[in-house]
């Protein structure tokens, strides 16, 4: 067993160890690996040992990524903060994109997606916990604002991401009790099933409130190297 397979599986049996804690099937969460700041190279090692879904945060280096592994059948996951000025790479490049917490966002999403290209999956990032430095739209405009994106005709609305404080489990289950309103009265509640939240310090707590999805990017890489990101 190589580093990268070591790695993984010692991030899945935490994440089956924390479904067991509250009786849930292990498929119900994914993992999403946060592969920010680590080569293709690392990426394709990872793939090989069973990792099929990735999540970066900054544009240009995922761009160079994507285009290195194009021979790889990777879902890409953008989970940085998105500016108008970029939607044109993420509609064009991205499976999904997690950090739409606007209705403009959202709309040059739509409008720039491609013809022959599945709807893009996307989440709305909510600032759960109202933290000032962290980006996203309130709790009381979630509602609104999935209508609104609802409507659009090239975006598959799946979610909700957070990114609370840390240690700040409450707010997992405020997010979570977020995500069940919406679903109840969410036009397709089908589509309505990601509810993004939970990285490698408090998966357990996250997987315990109800996350269908964990970003995991140290736990399965080790530390990053931010000299190379612009």
């Amino acid at each position: 067993m190589n580093k990268s397979e070591q790695f993984r599986q010692s991030v899945l049996n935490q994440i089956e160890q924390a479904c067991q804690l509250v009786k849930r099937d292990p498929s119900t969460v994914q993992l999403l690996a946060v592969s920010k700041t680590h080569p293709s190279q690392t990426l394709r090692e990872m793939y090989t040992v069973g990792q099929r879904c990735f999540g970066e945060n900054y544009l240009q280096e995922a761009l160079t990524k994507i285009d290195e592994l194009q021979d790889l059948d990777i879902e890409w996951h953008f989970i940085g903060h998105v500016q108008r000025n970029k939607t044109k790479h993420l509609a064009e490049t991205f499976d999904w994109v997690h950090g739409v917490d606007r209705l403009i966002i959202a709309e040059r999403l739509s409008n720039q997606r491609l013809e022959n290209q599945k709807p893009l999956n996307i989440c709305i990032q909510v600032n759960i916990d109202g933290q000032n430095s962290k980006d996203g739209c309130q709790s009381n405009e979630v509602l609104e604002l999935v209508h609104q994106i609802s409507q659009l005709p090239n975006i598959r609305l799946r979610g909700l991401m957070v990114i609370p404080a840390p240690e700040n489990y409450a707010a997992f289950i405020d997010a979570k009790a977020l995500f069940d309103e919406v679903k109840s009265q969410h036009a397709q509640p089908q589509d309505w099933d990601t509810l993004s939240m939970g990285m490698s310090a408090d998966l357990e707590a996250a997987i315990a409130a109800g996350s269908t999805m964990i970003r995991v990017g140290t736990a399965l890489f080790g530390a990053r190297d931010y000299s190379n990101i612009s």
